[in-house]
């Protein structure tokens, strides 16, 4: 089940046009979570990127923070029809960690700290579009948003952005992640409100 912070507010699509359709507008910063918040300490935590042949990349915490970063100013639109402007993040550009990764996949599982996945199409990570997450508004990303990093890929509905992110399995063929498998669309682009298998 989802948890949603208490009152947030919005306004309807037609005072804010740059809203997908379907969205309401938010100041606020609303919480959802498929599950309890975990909390991962610095010196633990680890970033995988497996390929499909085995091969594995991983960064640790200062490893990370050791590669090129990006200041990314983006709208974040969530499935439950809210949406932020103008949401500014610090993080490190998918482009950079697939720099050295070998792979023939076209998909993307996400793997969290807690068990939670989504699938993402290959493409939709790389050229610009798609960041590792570590700080929001200038400070370290909050546990209760996805902290100490998270999947961020703006473009696509924010479920797709994964949270606690720990891993990125390259995958031959498209699966279903957690909200996928219940019935959420497999790629999920706002624009189109593809918010459900058959949108």
């Amino acid at each position: 089940m989802g948890i949603i912070s208490r009152g947030f507010g919005g306004r309807r699509r037609d005072s804010a046009p740059d809203l997908p359709p379907g969205q309401y507008l938010t100041h606020d910063f609303p919480v959802l979570s498929a599950g309890p918040t975990p909390r991962v300490p610095l010196d633990r935590w680890r970033l995988t990127v497996a390929t499909e042949s085995g091969q594995k990349h991983t960064w640790d915490w200062s490893e990370l923070l050791a590669l090129p970063s990006e200041e990314i100013t983006k709208d974040i639109h969530c499935v439950t029809k809210w949406s932020k402007l103008g949401t500014t993040w610090r993080g490190v550009s998918l482009d950079t960690l697939f720099e050295d990764v070998e792979t023939a996949a076209d998909y993307v599982m996400a793997h969290s700290y807690g068990g939670y996945t989504t699938n993402i199409p290959f493409e939709d990570l790389l050229d610009g579009k798609a960041w590792i997450a570590y700080e929001f508004d200038g400070e370290p990303l909050h546990p209760e948003h996805g902290g100490p990093a998270r999947l961020l890929i703006p473009h696509l509905y924010f479920w797709k952005s994964a949270k606690w992110v720990n891993g990125l399995e390259m995958m031959l063929e498209d699966e279903p992640g957690f909200w996928e498998a219940a019935g959420y669309h497999m790629y999920g682009d706002p624009w189109s409100e593809q918010r459900y298998q058959g949108d």
